[in-house]
């Protein structure tokens, strides 16, 4: 079954479901900066728009565009720049 999600006052909204390869979801991200914690290795693949992505470790932000697809080890904070509506689809490891 379903299950939607909401974080950040409603900036970002989620779906979650199970697929083939694990749990997923899916959502979209108003702009805006965000902080999102992990418990689980994630792979974030961008849909439509631009995510900017500083990672723990590095110094510098990253830019993902439509279909490029980055990962975030588990337990750990990581920081997102959103500068357009952005939407996105997480598999969870």
């Amino acid at each position: 079954m379903f299950k939607t999600n909401e974080y950040f006052d409603g900036n970002v909204l989620s779906i979650a479901f199970n697929t083939q390869e694990g749990r997923a979801t899916v959502g979209v991200m108003a702009p805006g900066e965000y902080i999102f914690g992990t418990s689980t290795v994630e792979y974030m693949t961008v849909t439509s728009g631009l995510m900017s992505i500083l990672l723990p470790g590095d110094t510098e932000w990253r830019d993902y565009r439509e279909f490029e697809t980055f990962r975030v080890e588990k337990d750990v904070k990581f920081q997102v720049r959103i500068a357009e509506e952005t939407s996105y689809r997480c598999l969870y490891q």
